[in-house]
């Protein structure tokens, strides 16, 4: 009799559980790409396209910060990117929770961009965003599921005009995270690289890669190596570490001057934001 109730009991928690599950998460079938800072409410759509974008560049250099936000949920998060976002034309941007302060933050300091809707948490949208002071011309949002969380991380293909008539093609990534082996990792990463490898100019790709042991470094490293970028290296390097000691976030390029890139010390995320300054070959 007491292992039918336990059993009972079990099955009233797990079915709790899924409900709490189902309630808070809403996974959509596809990706979703929100454009935001044009319009507070954004929409839903799979690529963004834009004939009339304008180059990204201010005089041949691109200033970039690249940054897991941690879905805002440090009390400082707005202040922070006040002041990091400041003199940059692009930001690059993984688990970004579009909460009614940060669309307001976005309209507030002059941004627009794209977050892929890789979910939604009680109704708010979290993913990666892409938000410059230009449009891009082109930009697609993917997802690959996480297959012990069953929650999808996302990613975001994207094109910027240039002054010099070339376009830079932009990719900001956050990886799958949990899984066994590196299958859905190499996944993602294919998934990209099929897009870059069509690209004829400079190219920038960042994010949050988890790349958390030796195996989905060397997937990574080789992945994105064979298409000719080459990583940058930070000084000073306060990067997150993982207990391996390996860094979680990286920023590779191609195409491009490497002028300046530091990763300072923050309170206002669990990751410290990568700040970098490129600049065009021909200038």
């Amino acid at each position: 009799m007491k292992k039918r109730y336990y059993l009972v009991a079990l099955f009233i928690i797990l079915s709790a559980a899924v409900t709490g599950y189902k309630l808070a998460f809403t996974v959509p079938q596809q990706p979703q790409l929100l454009t935001v800072g044009e319009s507070p409410s954004g929409k839903p759509l799979v690529c963004y396209r834009n004939e009339h974008a304008k180059p990204l560049d201010n005089n041949g250099q691109i200033d970039l910060m690249v940054w897991n936000i941690y879905k805002q949920n440090r009390p400082q998060w707005s202040k922070a990117l006040t002041q990091l976002s400041s003199d940059k034309q692009l930001l690059l941007m993984q688990e970004a929770s579009l909460t009614n302060e940060f669309k307001s933050w976005i309209v507030d300091n002059g941004w627009g961009g794209n977050q892929v809707s890789a979910f939604k948490v009680m109704g708010e949208s979290a993913g990666v965003v892409n938000l410059a002071r230009t449009m891009p011309s082109l930009a697609c949002g993917y997802t690959e599921m996480e297959p012990w969380l069953r929650l999808p991380k996302s990613g975001i293909y994207a094109l910027y005009p240039l002054s010099n008539g070339q376009s830079l093609a932009v990719v900001n990534i956050h990886a799958v995270n949990f899984t066994y082996g590196t299958q859905e990792y190499q996944l993602q990463l294919k998934a990209l690289s099929e897009e870059l490898e069509k690209h004829q100019g400079p190219v920038i790709v960042a994010g949050d890669f988890n790349s958390w042991n030796e195996k989905r470094l060397t997937v990574m490293k080789n992945a994105l190596v064979s298409l000719g970028l080459q990583e940058v290296e930070f000084a000073p390097d306060h990067r997150i570490r993982f207990m391996t000691g390996l860094p979680l976030d990286h920023v590779f390029y191609s195409g491009l001057v490497v002028r300046n890139a530091k990763a300072p010390e923050s309170d206002a995320s669990d990751h410290n934001p990568l700040l970098l300054s490129f600049s065009l070959s021909q200038y």
